[in-house]
């Protein structure tokens, strides 16, 4: 029983963690197609905190859950695909880290913009090309390790 409660906890806080993203990714860019500012500000406003409330929560629970049910089964830390499953995770969390402050940079700079009126300033437009281009890999990462976590290979 405890390896079937683990295993929905790890399935549910993955998908929190990849909805999250793929949401959050999805109205920040269209947000920041438009290039209305205000839309902008309210939107980065609410990637930051879905960021800290799913985001966070659940790039802890991940490897919370996957090393316990990994204890439960049984199966050697040495296998390939759980090999492969960390080293992606790690790629995927290297490249959170950094967006977090960048999602907080994009949010201070279009809220202060929207305040005063003002275009977006140059170094947003260079702060989302750098979020963007961060996730990317992270995409890629976490549709390798789901493939991987059901392929088991």
């Amino acid at each position: 029983m405890d390896y079937l409660v683990v295993k929905w906890l790890h399935i549910l806080s993955s998908t929190f963690l990849f909805g999250t993203g793929i949401g959050s990714a999805w109205y920040m860019l269209f947000a920041n197609i438009s290039r209305d500012v205000r839309a902008i500000a309210v939107v980065s406003r609410y990637v930051v905190v879905a960021d800290w409330l799913f985001t966070a929560t659940t790039i802890i629970a991940q490897p919370t859950t996957g090393f316990y049910m990994i204890h439960l089964a049984g199966y050697p830390m040495h296998s390939r695909w759980i090999a492969w499953s960390l080293v992606l995770y790690l790629i995927a969390a290297a490249c959170w880290i950094p967006v977090v402050w960048l999602q907080m940079r994009l949010r201070d700079l279009s809220r202060e913009a929207a305040g005063t009126g003002a275009p977006l300033p140059p170094v947003y437009w260079k702060f989302f090309r750098a979020w963007v281009i961060l996730g990317v890999p992270a995409f890629f990462a976490f549709v390798a390790i789901f493939w991987l976590m059901v392929a088991k290979p």
